[in-house]
């Protein structure tokens, strides 16, 4: 438990960036599964957007992010 003041504000503002944080991650994973399930043009390009803001804020790994996108334009080349 947080004992001084700012331990305190620093735990609520990190409860609150995790909650951003997870709210973005939750919405990049459902666009990837779309992605899979359906791979067309349109939702592989909404998967890129997210995966690129995703790790423009360091959410995920930049790495993880053109790994991501390499597998999904796999994905459309075969189709």
């Amino acid at each position: 438990m947080p004992i001084t003041l700012q331990a305190k504000k620093k735990q609520r503002h990190d409860r609150k960036r995790n909650e951003q944080n997870t709210v973005v991650r939750r919405r990049v994973a459902l666009l990837i599964k779309t992605a899979r399930a359906k791979p067309t043009v349109k939702s592989i390009h909404d998967a890129f957007q997210a995966l690129d803001k995703a790790a423009k804020r360091r959410i995920i790994h930049p790495n993880k992010a053109d790994r991501t996108k390499s597998r999904l334009a796999k994905l459309l080349s075969k189709k």
